[in-house]
């Protein structure tokens, strides 16, 4: 006998719960993008055309489907619809080359690869390498011979598709790229406690230290804006949380603050995730001023390091709004400080600004000593590890690097951090990206210095790398993104580095640019940076 997902509500998937709310009132609107406006039964329907309309191309419960999309409501659509058919979700971000695109689908073992039409020749490409030949369709009219996905849903049936299996305890239900190697990407591999993870935060208490990502939220006044990529872990988690609250889900295609502020204020956001460079943008455009945005009640900031004096910007702006969030592919949620909580105890310990907040619900943090097992005392920098229903499963595919990454349910982040007495984490570095120099080979680490930085007029952003060395291995360079009209002097730079963090941290050379590189998810780019520093050092006499 086939049980489904419906049957007992111990098993009911997110997707149920956003069932419930589309089920109701079914003209209060749900996807919002631009001009197209669906109503909650319209995406309902469209949402089981898609699940009949993937059916109908030979997957079965289980199966792999690449999402190879653009940040649009279809693309939300199609997501929903992988997982209402029992299918595994692979999301295919935009930001890899061809070789290791065309790895990342063989080693997810991909049956079908759904494509926005601006990216179909990259997918076709990828497609053609797997041995797998997965089946190539199209969100909509391609210029390449692929099946048009949205045309087939149009005409399938509007009823849910039926028959489907609950998904295993151990089953991988979504896999999102975390980087790698060309021919060798890690993929993090999430079974359904993620989903269940988000739906028990979303029915917390405010409370909660969970709040932080998940806010209490009225499904018929929040509305809530998916700023970064749906493709990865941020643009997911905020699409998943504003649907099982049954709130508006409002999509912005691409990310430029004027336009960003224009949707914030036409769409009415009370709620929104950004990237610290996006918030940084946002904060830097000449209409963003006290007042512009009423609506807005919470902005959740997370996928990088935060300047604190940054952060501060954002109160003044918007007022007790700020949310920190911390967690990566491997762990979607780890730690979290709530906008309520961090305007509290920021007035009276402002050293709370650089922390991310404590463990959410059924989550653990320790900090763990090189061998990834000794347990470190508070205030010592170590590496973050954690454990939880958020973390994943492992990599796919992938025994080796997932036994490097989790030890008896532990994972190992890469992060380095230390937890206060009160259990607040503070991140000084990616363990890869501490910077070691000095004549007693001592870690200057990236995420102190640059918070610096950001302090000191003029500055809009800032990142440090390690650079080769002669006679310390690494020396220290800066890269400032300086406003314009704005004076900044890298020699009155370095001394005020030296002055407040030592010499040690003495920048050996700094470089002023108008703008700093970003990845697509709106991180800055740091590998691009090492590569214009080895173009210049190829090129200087």
């Amino acid at each position: 006998m086939i049980i489904t997902a419906q049957q007992t509500s111990e098993q009911q998937t997110y997707v149920d719960r956003i069932l419930e709310h589309w089920n109701k009132d079914e003209d209060a609107e749900a996807l919002v993008q631009g001009a197209q406006r669906l109503t909650r039964g319209e995406a309902r329907r469209r949402l089981f055309g898609l699940g009949h309309a993937l059916r109908r191309q030979g997957l079965e419960p289980g199966d792999g489907v690449g999402l190879f999309l653009a940040n649009r409501v279809d693309s939300v659509l199609v997501q929903l619809a992988v997982h209402l058919i029992g299918c595994r979700v692979v999301f295919l971000p935009p930001e890899p080359g061809p070789g290791e695109l065309a790895a990342l689908v063989e080693q997810s073992r991909a049956r079908a690869v759904v494509t926005d039409p601006v990216f179909a020749g990259r997918a076709a490409d990828a497609a053609g390498r797997s041995v797998h030949a997965p089946v190539l369709l199209s969100l909509g009219p391609c210029e390449l011979p692929c099946t048009d996905l949205l045309t087939l849903a149009a005409e399938c049936p509007t009823a849910r598709p039926e028959g489907v299996p609950a998904p295993g305890a151990d089953e991988a239900v979504t896999v999102l790229y975390t980087g790698g190697t060309l021919g060798h990407p890690k993929l993090a591999a999430h079974t359904h406690r993620l989903y269940d993870t988000v739906v028990d935060l979303a029915d917390g208490a405010p409370e909660d230290s969970g709040s932080a990502f998940f806010p209490t939220m009225d499904a018929d006044t929040d509305r809530v804006l998916a700023a970064t990529l749906l493709t990865h872990g941020s643009g997911h988690l905020t699409s998943i949380q504003a649907l099982v609250t049954g709130s508006v889900l409002v999509v912005l295609p691409e990310f430029e603050a004027g336009a960003a502020l224009a949707v914030l204020r036409e769409e009415r956001i009370t709620a929104t995730m950004f990237v610290p460079p996006m918030l940084y943008a946002l904060l830097d455009h000449p209409e963003c001023v006290p007042g512009v945005l009423p609506a807005l009640r919470r902005i959740v900031v997370g996928g990088a390091a935060s300047s604190p004096s940054r952060l501060q910007q954002t109160v003044e702006v918007f007022g007790p709004v700020l949310s920190q969030g911390y967690g990566q592919s491997e762990a979607l949620g780890i730690a979290a400080f709530g906008a309520e909580d961090l305007a509290s105890e920021g007035a009276r310990r402002p050293e709370l600004w650089r922390s991310c907040g404590r463990a959410i619900s059924d989550t653990q943090i320790e900090i763990r000593a090189d061998d990834g097992v000794t347990a470190l005392p508070v205030r010592q920098v170590g590496e973050v590890c954690v454990r939880g229903k958020a973390v994943m499963l492992g990599y796919y595919e992938d025994p080796e690097r997932t036994a490097e990454a989790l030890r008896d349910g532990w994972l190992r982040t890469g992060d380095m951090g230390y937890l206060d007495a009160e259990g607040y984490l503070y991140l000084v570095d990616r363990a890869k990206d501490i910077i070691v120099t000095g004549s007693t080979s001592d870690n200057v680490y990236s995420r102190v210095l640059e918070d610096f930085l950001l302090t000191i007029p003029g500055v809009r952003n800032a990142a440090a790398l390690g650079v080769p060395d002669e006679e310390f291995g690494e020396a220290v360079q800066i890269f400032l993104a300086t406003a314009d009209g704005a004076d900044v002097d890298p020699i009155t730079v370095g001394a005020a580095v030296t002055a407040e963090l030592g010499d040690l941290y003495t920048p050996r050379k700094t470089v002023l640019l108008d703008r700093l590189p970003t990845t697509k998810v709106g991180k800055v780019d740091k590998k691009a940076l090492r590569a214009e520093w080895a173009s210049a050092a190829l090129t200087t006499p």
